[in-house]
C-alpha cells in the first residue's frame, strides 16, 4: 500500500510505499498435547488451567485477530513481519497462519525449539510477497546460578533477508523474567544483552552500515542497564550514531506508556530498536526507512474494569481463561520508502 505524507515547507504531498514491522508476546500459546519434555502440564486438560481444545482454538482466532490488523489502518494489511514470543512449537504457529483472520495473508514460518524448561520459543512470521529469508540461525543464552546449575531459557533468532530489495536483519529475544526480583535477576538479562550485542557485532563485520532491527520482550525497561548501556541504545534521535540502536519506545516510556502491568505496575518490556541506516538522516526514502513507532492497544485489547484496569486483557488469571488475548500489547514500527 501507499502511504501519502504532506512535507513542509511547501506543503508538497508525497506518496512512500509502506510496511509494518511488529513484536507481539502472545502469552503462553500452547497446544493441548503434554510434552514430558517440558513443564507444560498447566496447559493439558487435566492441568491446573483446564486447557482445553475449545480454549485453543478460541485463543489461535484471537491472537490472529489480533496480528491480522496491526498496521492495517496506514497499510491495508497485517504486518509483513512480526515476532512472536512464548509460542510452544511449530504446530501452533502452522494453526495459527491457518486461522480464519491469516489464512490468506500467506505467512511463512522461521522457528527454532529453544532449552526454555518451559517449552516457549521465539518464531518469525512474514508475508512471502513482501520478504524474503535469506539466512537464520537460532543463538542460545547460556545462563548459571549461583550454585553452578544450568539455567534454560529462550534462544535468540536472527534473520536476514530481502524487504522488497533491502537487505536488513532482524534479531528476535524474548529475555530472561524478573522472577525473583528485578535487581536479583538483572544480571541473566545482562548476559541476554550481551549475546545480542555480539550478534549485531558479528553483522557490522560484514557491514558497518547494516540494517538492524532487534525486537523482543526484554523483561527490562527501555532506561535499564541492558537495554540503555549494553545494546548501547538511545532515544535522542539528533544524538545516534553507527554505533548506537534507536529506542523509539524511550520517549513511549517517558510519557507513561506501557505494554504490559506487572506487579501493580507499568512496564514497556516490548520494544523494537533500529541501527542508524534504518532512520531517514539523508531524507532520500530511496530505501525503507523509520516513519513511526507505536503501542497496538484498541480497546478490545483492554481490561476495562477492576484492579487492573487498563492493563492488557490477558488469557488467564486465576487459573481460568478470561477470552483474552494476552498480557502484553503489541508494538510496531512502519517503514517507508519512495513509490
Amino acid at each position: 500500500m501507499l502511504l501519502a505524507i504532506t512535507q513542509s515547507p511547501h506543503c508538497q504531498t508525497k506518496t512512500f510505499q509502506i510496511r509494518t514491522i511488529s513484536f507481539y508476546n502472545v502469552e503462553n500459546l500452547f497446544d493441548t498435547i503434554n510434552n514430558p519434555d517440558t513443564f507444560d502440564d498447566d496447559f493439558t486438560r487435566k492441568g491446573k488451567n483446564h486447557y482445553t481444545s475449545k480454549i485453543y482454538w478460541n485463543k489461535i482466532e484471537n491472537i490472529a485477530k489480533v496480528i491480522s490488523q496491526i498496521g492495517f489502518d496506514k497499510t491495508n494489511s497485517s504486518p509483513a513481519i512480526i515476532g512472536l514470543a512464548e509460542i510452544e512449537n511449530i504446530t501452533v504457529l502452522q494453526d495459527l497462519i491457518n486461522s480464519n483472520n491469516l489464512k490468506n495473508k500467506q505467512y511463512k514460518i522461521l522457528h527454532y525449539d529453544s532449552p526454555d524448561l518451559r517449552g516457549i520459543d521465539v518464531a518469525l512470521l512474514y508475508q512471502e510477497k513482501y520478504f524474503t529469508p535469506l539466512r537464520h540461525k537460532n543463538f542460545e543464552v547460556r545462563l548459571w546460578d549461583e550454585k553452578g546449575n544450568r539455567i534454560y531459557t529462550r534462544d535468540q533468532l536472527l534473520v536476514t533477508g530481502l524487504l522488497d530489495n533491502d537487505l536488513i536483519h532482524i534479531v528476535v529475544n524474548h529475555w530472561p523474567s524478573r522472577r525473583g526480583g528485578k535487581i536479583k535477576s538483572e544480571a541473566k538479562r545482562v548476559k541476554a544483552a550481551y549475546v545480542t550485542h555480539q550478534i549485531i557485532e558479528t553483522i557490522r563485520k560484514e557491514n558497518k552500515n547494516a540494517k538492524i532491527i532487534i525486537m523482543g520482550d526484554f523483561n527490562d525497561d527501555p532506561m535499564d542497564l541492558s537495554i540503555r548501556k549494553e545494546l548501547s541504545s538511545t532515544g535522542n534521535y539528533e544524538t545516534m550514531n553507527n554505533d548506537k540502536l534507536y529506542n523509539p519506545m524511550e520517549s513511549m516510556f517517558k510519557q507513561g506508556l506501557n505494554t504490559l502491568g506487572y506487579r501493580d505496575g507499568i512496564n514497556l518490556f516490548d520494544q523494537i530498536l533500529l541501527s542508524y541506516d534504518l532512520l531517514n538522516h539523508d531524507k532520500t526514502y530511496e530505501s525503507f526507512k523509520f516513519y513511526k513507532a507505536g503501542i497496538f492497544n484498541p480497546q478490545y485489547l483492554i481490561t476495562q474494569k477492576g484492579r487492573y484496569k487498563g492493563y492488557p486483557f490477558r488469557s488467564f488469571a486465576y487459573n481460568n481463561y478470561t477470552e483474552g488475548y494476552s498480557d502484553h500489547f503489541p508494538v510496531y514500527i512502519y517503514l517507508i520508502k519512495n513509490e
